[in-house]
């Protein structure tokens, strides 16, 4: 993970700055994975020190360094009380050098009302004190917030590159490059779909050939990773379908049988659908009864496409 993450450009960025000793003094940090963030920004603290290994490396990583102050704690939210604290915090001398970071977790999840309690200080910090903070998303950010800052947006990684890192978290691994396609570029997302050993791409080939609509639907509903899985499994049928089998991912005789009796034009349909289906759940729709009108929809597109073959 620390190979990952240190090929992104907000660490290259932050080390680059820290040689010169030109670090800005309020950094915005964008990252879609929330799972990983506050990971990323540790590795982002300890860049902006100059700290890789030894003492302070890993006071950083503990999150007990005197001159590196993570808000707030692991898991809460950023109150107005902590708010408070940070303002007042921040009035008080570095401890052991000449600078000192605020790491702000989580800043997405931070009310219009306690961010206005910080313009001020991200406008005009106090001498030798700087700002990390880091969003999976902007538009909850006020945009003087955001014009206060240099924002730095690292965009989801290839799925080149999050294969080489699962293998070397993960060695051995089943599935390793199917997950790496369908995460969306999220290790976190990758890693979900690889917990299971290939369940979720399982469930997804059995969602596709089996007619029990509703106890599938179930199955599905309680599967966090499902809906990536049936994503990339249906573009790989429509790929096999093609006749493009080299280009897919899944090197599977199941998704080479399902591609033989659904054809291509059905199965990029059901692939918009699976998408929709996806964010309806992002919108709070039960995941269960998003995956039933699912099946339902797939199974017309392909007797459609069956009789127009």
């Amino acid at each position: 993970m620390r190979e990952l993450f240190r090929s992104t450009t907000v660490y290259r960025a932050i080390a680059r700055a820290a040689q010169r000793g030109e670090q800005a003094h309020f950094t915005f940090v964008l990252f879609p994975d929330a799972v990983y963030l506050r990971s990323l920004l540790t590795l982002c603290a300890q860049a902006f020190f100059g700290a890789e290994e030894g003492r302070t490396a890993k006071l950083i990583a503990e999150e007990s360094y005197a001159d590196c102050i993570f808000c707030p704690a692991r898991g809460a939210k950023l109150t107005a009380e902590g708010a408070a604290e940070l303002l007042g915090e921040s009035a008080l001398s570095p401890v052991e050098g000449d600078k000192k970071l605020f790491v702000l977790d989580a800043f997405h999840q931070v009310t219009p009302l306690v961010q206005n309690k910080l313009l001020k200080v991200l406008e005009e910090p106090p001498e030798g004190v700087y700002f990390l903070a880091g969003a999976t998303a902007e538009h909850t950010v006020l945009p003087t917030i955001l014009s206060r800052a240099e924002k730095i947006a690292v965009p989801p990684f290839s799925a080149e590159v999050l294969s080489a890192a699962l293998r070397r978290l993960h060695p051995g691994a089943r599935e390793i490059a199917a997950a790496a396609a369908a995460s969306g570029g999220l290790l976190s997302a990758a890693e979900e779909l690889l917990s299971g050993g290939g369940a979720a791409f399982r469930l997804a080939v059995r969602f596709l050939t089996e007619e029990d609509g509703a106890a599938l639907s179930r199955e599905a509903g309680a599967e966090k990773s499902f809906l990536p899985a049936l994503r990339l499994v249906l573009r790989d049928v429509a790929l096999y379908a093609a006749g493009q089998g080299k280009y897919a991912a899944l090197r599977d005789e199941d998704v080479r049988r399902i591609a033989g009796s659904m054809p291509a034009g059905a199965a990029l349909s059901a692939l918009g659908l699976a998408a929709r289906a996806e964010r309806d759940v992002q919108f709070n729709t039960n995941p269960a009864q998003a995956a039933f009108m699912l099946y339902l929809r797939v199974n017309e597109e392909k007797r459609k496409w069956q009789k127009l073959s």
